[in-house]
């Protein structure tokens, strides 16, 4: 008994090690079985037909012929190509008006649940039309199908500088290949830049401090600085107008000359921060903590707080000489031991506010509402005049 390894006859791969015994029928009969094919012909490897089972060594490599392929003239297949060319055949592919040449198995072996599969696996199942050239017709982009069918012939995925890899995601989506569809979506998320609404961090805007020059306007408006640590940095003159700095951390930060205007500072902590001839008309600072703030400039510049919500706020110890917070509301709001020395506090809601220890000597009041307010051990005697509610 002889034992060889056989192949379908144009393949090198899924090989079956049989006997050999009996008869030349008996192997072809064999090899049906094992290969899945209607085996009609024996050849040696090279292409030789083999007509006697006698020719047949042990440890030989075998290939078979499909059934629907016709030996004649000294061994040469006379057969329609489409039948009996296995999953290896050549193959021309005319996607978009460009032809690509390729096999079978490229097209079937890496992804095998892809469109392209189902199309080539099964000859004529799929009735795909071909061109006067016996091209197989498929109406895509073949800029982006390129990467695709190279992905398929060596398992890397290789874009070319000037392919926009959106278009080759929509040709993997379309022939179904998820491995592509995914590595291509992870990498257009990775390089595109942040959402307008991602928080800037401290890296980031320390980045453009230092790309700018102190005597150029940085402008933020608008942005979203929401959580960042922005503390100690110098920040003068920055327009932050309508910017989001809820939750920031701006403790000692040098904020002298900065526009601040309809800003959300909600929940913000400026500890210690240089405010000088700060500008927050309408702000949002909701709940921040503002102890030891500096609002006094040397200059004369005064800080302009007018109609800004600071309901809660803990502004303790902060020296606010001239400081305008007209009509703006303060509720609740903790100024115990200020220097409210020349502040505009006209229409201002005062109610629950602690201005124990406050200096209020030449400050306006009138008008606001003083209901609940605590003004214990002031430094200076508050006049009716001040306040006529």
């Amino acid at each position: 008994m002889k034992r060889v390894t056989i192949f379908i006859r144009g393949t090198s791969s899924n090989g079956k090690v049989v006997a050999v015994c009996g008869s030349l029928e008996d192997l072809l009969s064999v090899a049906s079985t094992k290969l899945g094919i209607r085996a009609s012909g024996v050849y040696n490897g090279s292409g030789g037909l083999i007509d006697d089972i006698a020719l047949i060594r042990d440890d030989d490599v075998l290939y078979m012929s499909d059934g629907d392929c016709l030996v004649e003239n000294g061994g040469q297949d006379l057969c329609d190509p489409e039948k009996c060319q296995p999953h290896t055949d050549w193959l021309t592919l005319n996607v978009g008006g460009r032809c690509f040449t390729t096999t079978r198995s490229t097209l079937v072996n890496k992804d095998p649940d892809s469109m392209l599969a189902h199309m080539f696996r099964d000859k004529g199942v799929w009735m795909n039309k071909q061109d006067c050239q016996g091209a197989y017709l498929i109406d895509r982009s073949p800029e982006y199908f390129e990467p695709i069918l190279n992905y398929l012939r060596h398992g890397q995925l290789i874009l070319n500088e000037a392919i926009n890899p959106l278009g080759v995601l929509e040709e993997a989506r379309f022939f179904g290949i998820e491995q592509v569809a995914i590595q291509l979506e992870t990498q257009i998320k990775a390089s595109q830049p942040p959402q307008d609404h991602s928080p800037l961090t401290r890296k980031e805007f320390i980045r453009f401090l230092l790309a700018t020059t102190t005597k150029s306007e940085l402008r933020c408006q608008g942005l979203n600085f929401s959580g960042a640590d922005l503390s100690r940095l110098d920040l003068r003159c920055i327009n932050f107008k309508m910017a989001n700095l809820s939750g920031a951390n701006l403790a000692h930060a040098n904020l002298s000359g900065a526009n601040l205007d309809r800003a959300d500072l909600s929940s913000a902590s400026l500890d210690g921060a240089n405010l000088q001839g700060v500008k927050m008309l309408c702000s949002n600072a909701e709940g921040a903590s503002l102890r030891g703030c500096n609002f006094e400039d040397p200059a004369g510049i005064k800080a302009n707080l007018e109609g800004a919500n600071l309901k809660g706020v803990d502004m303790e110890g902060s020296q606010m000489t001239g400081i305008n917070l007209r009509v703006a509301t303060l509720k609740n709001a903790k100024l115990k031991n200020c220097n409210l020395r020349g502040a505009t506090l006209a229409g201002t809601d005062l109610e629950n506010c602690d201005l124990s220890g406050c200096d209020l000597q030449e400050a306006n009041l009138r008008g606001s509402n003083v209901k609940g307010a605590i003004f214990e051990e002031m430094l200076t005697p508050l006049h009716m005049s001040q306040s006529v509610r």
